[in-house]
């Protein structure tokens, strides 16, 4: 039995959790989100908590790949949770001269450097700010209910221009480290 999955999902006032034909529905005040389980995991609801559990019988033959769904539907599930009752918050920072994003709705306009403007368009299920003050770096925030989408969104945008080791510029989250080069040594001879 996996350490992770026999862990309990506490359901905060405010939400909601449904099953019908191996689909979780987890519904709150930040939005609504659906999930495939495996039906080699049961699905359990026990007095404001949600309990998963091996189903023994089930057609899976392999009982680490069991274990393994065990964990990750657990995993997946609370953060269901967590998104619909709290969200997920991320803060993207531009690092470089002339570095600027700026949002019109749910579309940000990246100039990066490039010869030409990069428009990137978010999806719905996310909602963006951004912020530019004189003497610091621009800022991107992003805020949803969907860890992984909002997850996949940024490692889109940090595509975009990653950090370098050199001079440091790029896109990083904020209070990332970036592992510093000291670059070519002055000329020996």
């Amino acid at each position: 039995m996996s350490r992770i999955g026999k862990l309990p999902i506490n359901i905060p006032a405010g939400v909601t959790v449904t099953m019908k034909d191996n689909t979780v529905t987890v519904k709150g005040p930040k939005g609504e989100l659906t999930q495939f389980v495996d039906p080699s995991i049961e699905v359990a609801f026990e007095e404001g908590q949600v309990v998963l559990k091996e189903n023994e019988n089930a057609m899976l033959d392999n009982p680490k790949q069991r274990h393994a769904f065990h964990g990750l539907y657990r995993s997946l599930l609370n953060n269901m949770v967590v998104g619909v009752s709290e969200g997920y918050k991320k803060e993207l920072e531009l690092v470089g001269v002339g570095y600027r994003a700026t949002s019109n709705g749910n579309i940000i306009d990246f100039a990066l450097g490039y010869t030409h403007n990069i428009f990137f368009q978010l999806p719905e299920e996310i909602k963006v700010e951004t912020k530019s003050e004189r003497n610091k770096n621009p800022l991107i925030i992003l805020e949803s209910c969907d860890k992984q989408l909002l997850g996949q969104i940024c490692s889109k945008i940090r595509s975009f221009r990653k950090p370098e080791p050199y001079k440091g510029k790029g896109i990083k989250f904020v209070g990332e480290e970036i592992r510093r080069k000291s670059g070519k040594s002055a000329g020996a001879k």
